[in-house]
């Protein structure tokens, strides 16, 4: 049982923070930054991948003692493809305005190479519990860079947060839209894709002066921990 909790532990925080697939693998970019105009777009492609890393995983982890060393990763990729594809027509049948604003981004999730890594480096070699939730962790932590970024573009594009999220939750999600500020002509910057990269580059930075942050405060507390040894010691 202590060795489940840590385990899940590990993977909560690996897959949120200290190895999160945007902001230190540096995987899947393409889309995380050409679709995250708005909190809506970021959000619905973030549950997608969410929902293909579990599928995959589970699945990949199912297969993992059947499947020849030699073809493992194509047999991956089918897999992914496999699920991607079921995610993509269900979209297609219920948030049909929002598969369109994503594009060529939903299939291209089969190329993203965070979600074969995480085939490859974990669900092959792990059990299907800890597959399943280890996609949950990685979707989770890929999903709220994505939610911070577009949730970002959009307050300084648009200067709202939210808008057009009836596309994904339904016509009461018509509620939650909030206006900052209004202007008449919006900041083109923050919209097209060169605000993406100097947004993500401002959140990754960050996200390393928060660990830097972090591990001084580590040191400090070791350090305090180690000299009242020696006084005890004495």
């Amino acid at each position: 049982m202590s060795d489940t909790k840590t385990e899940l532990t590990n993977l909560t925080w690996q897959g949120l923070w200290q190895n999160n697939p945007a902001l230190v693998q540096l995987l899947g970019l393409c889309p995380l930054l050409a679709v995250t105009a708005t909190i809506t777009n970021g959000l619905g492609l973030g549950l997608a991948t969410t929902l293909v890393l579990i599928g995959s995983n589970v699945t990949v982890s199912l297969v993992r003692n059947f499947v020849p060393n030699e073809i493992r990763i194509p047999i991956f990729v089918m897999v992914i493809a496999a699920f991607v594809t079921v995610i993509e027509l269900v979209m297609n049948a219920y948030t049909y305005e929002l598969y369109l604003a994503l594009g060529i981004f939903i299939p291209l999730i089969v190329t993203n190479c965070a979600i074969i890594g995480r085939a490859e480096a974990y669900a092959s070699k792990n059990p299907v519990g800890y597959a399943a939730y280890d996609g949950l962790s990685m979707g989770i932590g890929f999903t709220l860079v994505l939610v911070v970024l577009g949730g970002f573009r959009e307050l300084l594009g648009y200067g709202t947060l939210f808008s057009g999220a009836e596309l994904l939750l339904g016509d009461w999600a018509t509620v939650l839209e909030i206006t900052v500020f209004t202007s008449e002509s919006p900041f083109l910057l923050a919209i097209l894709p060169p605000g993406a990269f100097l947004a993500m580059g401002l959140i990754i930075a960050a996200k390393n002066a928060l660990d830097q942050r972090l591990e001084k405060l580590n040191a400090k507390q070791e350090k305090r921990v180690v000299e009242r040894a020696r006084v005890t010691a004495e």
